[in-house]
């Protein structure tokens, strides 16, 4: 078993090692998750492409809910951790479980991101000069548009209010998974590793954030790597951000 560390600005590159090292370990598992969530992805575009703010709802709430979706594969990391080799009956066992502590986890992030999408929508269309119906013009004349002001009110919006749904879920989803903790209890511990740990952990974030991107750039195939390699190496960041927080760490 690999212990736990403390917790560095380096700590994120020894989390997509570990990650890394899982998912070349047991790739069945986090690949057939890549795949799954990287079909459902382009579904929605395909369904949502001439369409802006169903496709803006609809990515946003993907990326907000993602999270849970891939929780099973926390628990190849966890196996792994104490030498075992578990295979997708297991995995898929955590769903079959019917948890409420991650249904009712899960309808809240996709409750903040329904609210996401109506706050940007009433932002783009109160401040934009022309109607922004098709994903074109939303790129045209809010993304290119020279004059500052509108796109980087968006992004500062969509930042403040992404923060408190990563300071929510970062160490929480995995500590869910990993023991039978209250939702409210891993919420508060997730916020605590978080105001412990400031810069480790808004640098992970970007570490996230960038992977996906470059995953949805690759015409959405990268994201069949992309989400097993971050959701293995959330497990590693929340065993480490746990540790460091003096919380108990299962597996």
């Amino acid at each position: 078993m690999t212990p736990p560390q403390a917790v560095t600005l380096r700590s994120p590159l020894r989390w997509l090692t570990l990650g890394w090292a899982d998912l070349r370990y047991n790739p069945v598992p986090g690949l057939v998750h890549g795949l799954l969530l990287t079909a459902f992805g382009g579904l929605l575009l395909w369904v949502a492409r001439d369409r802006f703010w169903l496709l803006a709802g609809a990515f946003s709430g993907f990326l907000i809910v993602a999270p849970i979706l891939a929780t099973g594969l926390y628990t190849v990391s966890q196996a792994r951790q104490s030498g075992r080799h578990v295979g997708l009956a297991e995995v898929l066992a955590l769903w079959r479980s019917g948890d409420g502590r991650l249904v009712r986890f899960g309808l809240l992030l996709g409750l903040a991101g329904t609210g996401w999408v109506l706050t940007s929508a009433g932002l783009i269309t109160l401040w934009s000069p022309v109607p922004i119906q098709k994903p074109l013009d939303f790129l045209r004349h809010v993304v290119l548009e020279p004059r500052l002001g509108l796109f980087e009110a968006w992004l500062l919006l969509g930042a403040l209010l992404a923060a408190p749904v990563y300071a929510s879920t970062v160490v929480a989803l995995p500590l869910l998974v990993d023991t039978a903790m209250p939702v409210g209890n891993a919420v508060a511990q997730s916020w605590r590793a978080v105001a412990s740990h400031p810069g480790p952990t808004a640098l992970w974030a970007v570490v996230i954030v960038a992977l996906i991107g470059l995953g949805m750039l690759t015409a959405l195939l990268g994201l069949v790597v992309a989400i097993p390699l971050v959701g293995h190496a959330s497990w590693h960041a929340y065993r480490d951000l746990n540790a460091s927080t003096g919380r108990r760490v299962g597996g």
